[in-house]
């Protein structure tokens, strides 16, 4: 009832999660479309302090939107705020992490192979490390850095580096990308916390007193939406990422993970400027090339090498049996994957897949040498404490077995 009962939260959390962050993000790209689309109205708008417009059709209808230059002059008694999209994201998210990586640290946080840490010191390391890059970014929002666009985003991604390297000496492959997301996740709803809604707060106060709002704190908060924007992609993929063991169990995963912060980052500028009227079809081309070009360098190419000599293959077949890769497996995998798990995670296989027999294990040989051998992320954070020589040892006898089909 207990596993029951942390699946179910589980479930419902990340349910929600991904829901809130649909809204958050479609806000996110339908606002910075709509900013970048609006254009020069007629005077007699430009009169009323109209600042830019649009017209759009839509579910069978016309929309015209108007943004204002200041304010109108009275604000209206139903006035829309976009912000619970975004702080419901950020508590589905943090309640999730805590759930998994921290309720459940010996499983998804603690890769002892790294660190001997104690689960509440890991935790408390989790913790450190989010506060300490959140802090970070808030600093540098308040320097003169965040003035220059091109620097400030080096600096960002280069602190980002060496704040990944450091979770990576830590914790596990897996929770070194949900940590990521953990950081890009509390400084974008820290944004809209600390700055954005301040600021909207501000301009509505000042036009309900019949002044005209400074024009600086508007400004401030768009730049924080826009950091906001740029950060939408590489979040949506951390966000998928443990169900791709080939980035983040790579022996420089954390490297993987900025490479492709970076690369999200370019691509989801190409979309803002096709939506400023600037179409630079190679800011997209080249994106999609980096991204391909780095799932090269980081794929499993096979051995070419040449055997020593002509019966190298049936020595690596004969020198290792079944009994011996059994003893691997009902070691390693079958606490879990089976038709009655032994282990406390689980009530039944992990999406299904059981190994109950060699005859199993077989029929399954591509994701069993896949997972255990190539990407090594199963066992499930090393829990069973599986050794490189059981690798290797499987590894071989899959190969051979492979050979021999």
């Amino acid at each position: 009832m207990e596993n029951y009962l942390f699946e179910l939260a589980h479930l419902v959390l990340r349910y929600f999660h991904v829901i809130a962050g649909i809204a958050w993000i479609g806000a996110s790209f339908y606002f910075a479309w709509l900013d970048n689309n609006l254009q020069t109205p007629p005077q007699w708008k430009i009169d009323k302090g109209i600042k830019g417009d649009l017209w759009a059709v839509h579910g069978g209808g016309f929309y015209e939107v108007a943004k204002y230059q200041n304010g109108p002059e009275q604000i209206p008694h139903t006035l829309h705020w976009f912000k619970w999209e975004a702080y419901t994201t950020w508590i589905t998210g943090i309640l999730l992490f805590s759930l998994l990586y921290y309720v459940g640290a010996d499983v998804y946080l603690i890769d002892n192979s790294k660190s001997e840490l104690s689960k509440f010191a890991a935790i408390g390391a989790s913790l450190g490390f989010i506060g300490l890059g959140y802090g970070i970014y808030r600093l540098l929002c308040k320097s003169p850095l965040v003035e220059n666009g091109k620097v400030f985003i080096a600096v960002v991604i280069g602190l980002l580096a060496l704040w990944t390297f450091g979770v990576d000496q830590l914790f596990s492959d897996r929770a070194v990308y949900i940590h990521v997301g953990a950081l890009i996740g509390t400084c974008m709803v820290g944004n809209v916390y600390h700055i954005i809604m301040p600021g909207q707060r501000y301009m509505v106060s000042e036009v309900e007193a019949g002044r005209i709002p400074n024009s600086a704190p508007g400004l401030k908060a768009k730049l924080c939406s826009i950091h906001n924007n740029y950060a939408t992609l590489p979040v949506v993929f951390i966000m998928l990422s443990n169900h791709f063991p080939y980035t983040y169990s790579h022996n420089f995963g954390w490297l993987i993970l900025i490479a492709l912060f970076g690369i999200g980052m370019w691509i989801r500028h190409y979309f803002n400027l096709k939506h400023q009227g600037v179409n630079k079809p190679s800011v997209l081309v080249s994106g999609i090339a980096a991204f391909f070009a780095l799932m090269l360098a980081i794929a499993p190419w096979p051995n070419t090498s040449t055997p020593k000599n002509a019966d190298e293959s049936a020595y690596l077949q004969a020198s290792i049996t079944d009994v011996q890769a059994w003893n691997i497996i009902s070691k390693h995998c079958t606490q879990c994957h089976s038709e009655t798990p032994t282990s406390a995670l689980f009530q039944t296989a992990p999406l299904g897949f059981k190994l109950d027999s060699i005859e199993q294990v077989k029929k399954s040989q591509v994701l069993v040498h896949t997972r255990a051998v190539i990407t090594k992320d199963m066992p499930l954070a090393n829990m069973t404490k599986m050794t490189d020589s059981e690798r290797e040892t499987l590894g071989s006898w899959l190969t051979a077995l492979k050979k021999e089909q």
